[in-house]
């Protein structure tokens, strides 16, 4: 059964929780910029595999906008969306989102757009759709 484009990019949408330790954090006890695209991209990655089921590797990452500190000892949800399809390429847009791990407090603290492309085994582009 092929599903339409918009079914494959509603089942793609990717959530991810990590906790932020000590060792991921910066001298103001902060999650470091480095490590949160690390943890975009990983996310942008796998929402991009959900929805082509091919190999995607990322070409860009576009407007990062660090809006809020990550302090240590918080909880950091990544959600992961298509936002484009392109013929070989998917842009995926990615939220980080910060939680106090004792309150109710959460807030949108990163958002960026990568664009991943898909590729066969020679490394070259082929078509997600």
């Amino acid at each position: 059964m092929n599903k339409s484009i918009e079914e494959r990019i509603a089942a793609a949408e990717t959530k991810v929780f990590k906790a932020v330790f000590p060792n991921t954090t910066n001298h103001y006890d902060t999650l470091f910029g480095g490590a949160a695209l690390q943890l975009m991209d990983e996310v942008a990655f796998i929402c991009a595999t959900r929805f082509s089921r091919q190999k995607v590797v990322t070409v860009s990452s576009d407007r990062v906008d660090f809006k809020k500190p990550i302090p240590s000892g918080t909880l950091v949800e990544l959600i992961a969306n298509v936002e484009k399809v392109g013929r070989t390429s998917i842009v995926v847009s990615v939220e980080i989102f910060v939680e106090e791990m004792y309150s109710q407090k959460r807030e949108q603290a990163v958002r960026g757009t990568f664009t991943m492309v898909a590729m066969d085994d020679n490394k070259k582009p082929i078509a997600v759709v």
